[in-house]
């Protein structure tokens, strides 16, 4: 595997150069996958009608189902992690955000920056979260303010990581003590970058 190297998808699926899509990961109709950015296994991203994107830098984990609403696509800012087993239907994420194992986000919702979706929430059609949020419940709701930008790219840039140590065929970059240091000193330029 190779960054950028994914198979040949359809005609209006787009992949960066420096994009990771693992190869049992299916792509279809309109999608654009920005540098950076990382399709895990059996990933599933469907774009009949609307657009899905998925932004710079933005992990998209394993059993992640990603589809457009009727009248809405799916658009994933930069820095976020979309995690295991997570549904996005018709709906936008901002920059750093973090959705957590098994959260569901409808049609129309709109996911404001630097928020946390709590894992297993359901967030009913054109549910709206402000920025900084931490959002639990079905359905979901913001619970509280907090900025998370700074541990969520912090979470976005260690899947950048790995999927460039899965292209050299390495799987347990996280264990390594070079990756402890890397790990620290980006997480202190995050925290300078974002608060935290």
């Amino acid at each position: 595997m190779e960054m950028g190297s994914a198979r040949a998808f359809g005609r209006d699926v787009t992949v960066d150069a420096g994009a990771f899509v693992h190869p049992s990961a299916q792509v279809y109709g309109k999608v654009r996958i920005e540098a950076g950015a990382s399709l895990w296994p059996n990933v599933v991203v469907r774009a009949e009608s609307q657009e899905v994107v998925v932004g710079a830098r933005t992990n998209v984990q394993d059993f992640v189902m990603i589809h457009v609403g009727a009248g809405t696509g799916t658009i994933i800012g930069e820095d976020c992690s979309i995690t295991h087993h997570v549904t996005l239907h018709g709906c936008r994420i901002g920059n750093r955000v973090l959705v957590g194992v098994g959260a569901t986000i409808m049609d129309g919702c709109e996911i404001g920056e630097n928020s946390i979706v709590a894992g297993q929430a359901f967030l009913k059609e054109g549910t709206v979260i402000p920025p900084n949020s931490i959002v639990m419940g079905a359905p979901g709701r913001a619970v509280r303010g907090r900025n998370s930008g700074a541990a969520n790219a912090f979470n976005a840039w260690m899947y950048l990581a790995n999927a460039a140590a899965y292209v050299r065929g390495e799987h347990r970059l996280w264990s390594t003590p070079e990756f402890a240091e890397a790990a620290r000193l980006e997480r202190a330029r995050l925290e300078a970058l974002y608060g935290g």
